[in-house]
């Protein structure tokens, strides 16, 4: 006689990170995740990583701040720069995605009424008295600006968000305040940030730098960020992550390494050909 099948239940928020209970114990014992050594290059060297706990952060590629149509775009200010790491990171999204990486759309959403806003940072978004700032109405009416639900704030349609990803909202120029990442990212058992979007020398190095504090290992996609501020800025952010804060690699080459270690389909036997003879 087959013994009954005694069902197991799990409680946490990846399987890696689970307590399991079956008939009468709760066990507290969590599974070992397999890990994915991965190699690219960064600064003329070899780095290597675990896929298994690694995590893109996406910063800003919203409405707002890439679309001519946005709050920025309607400030007068030249979205190009925003727009531009758009091709690098479409490219490397599918590549990222298909070997398991985790994704995290690290936006600015603000709260309507603003009320964890501080001063600094009212007057810095608004700048004086008939500007348009944070979650207020630009001439061409999107909705109030990067106000989480509202158009501006949505990632711009060049990047689609997939059902798996994981989208977190920020109110500051980092995305470890105010906020959960860093408590979502610790309970996936994440511990190496990937960074791309805008602006590289704003919520992207505020975002990186933080990390480093928190104990993160920290990857800059340099192809895959942008601003508008003038170049010897971002070089000077490139200097300072390799010098303190971690490394700085592209996503050509992070795309090219995911590619060269996919999996290989098995060949198919050829299938033999026949050709006719004409009577």
């Amino acid at each position: 006689m087959t013994a009954p099948t005694v069902p197991t239940h799990s409680f946490g928020p990846s399987p890696d990170n689970a307590w399991t209970q079956r008939d009468d114990c709760l066990s507290l014992v969590r599974p070992a995740r397999p890990s994915r050594p991965l190699r690219l290059p960064s600064d003329g060297q070899a780095l290597e990583f675990d896929l298994a706990r690694s995590a893109l952060i996406v910063i800003d590629m919203q409405n707002d701040f890439c679309h001519a149509d946005g709050w920025f775009g309607q400030k007068g200010v030249d979205v190009s720069p925003m727009r531009a790491p758009i091709p690098a990171i479409a490219a490397l999204l599918p590549a990222w995605r298909a070997a398991g990486g985790r994704v995290v759309w690290l936006n600015w959403g603000v709260r309507a009424d603003r009320l964890n806003l501080s001063p600094t940072i009212l007057f810095k978004g608004k700048r004086s008295a008939d500007g348009v700032g944070y979650a207020e109405c630009s001439p061409d009416d999107r909705g109030p600006s990067v106000v989480a639900g509202e158009w501006g704030a949505r990632v711009v349609e060049e990047l689609p968000v997939a059902a798996d990803d994981v989208t977190v909202y920020k109110h500051r120029l980092s995305g470890f305040w105010d906020n959960e990442l860093d408590s979502l990212l610790r309970q996936q058992g994440i511990t190496t940030l990937f960074y791309a979007g805008v602006n590289t020398d704003r919520c992207v190095f505020s975002t990186l730098q933080d990390a480093g504090f928190l104990g993160y290992d920290n990857i800059l996609l340099a192809d895959a960020c942008g601003s508008p501020s003038p170049d010897y800025v971002t070089q000077a952010i490139h200097f300072l992550v390799r010098q303190l804060h971690g490394f700085v690699a592209s996503a050509q080459d992070l795309a090219g390494a995911l590619a060269a270690n996919a999996p290989q389909s098995p060949e198919l036997p050829s299938t033999p050909r026949s050709i006719g003879i004409a009577p």
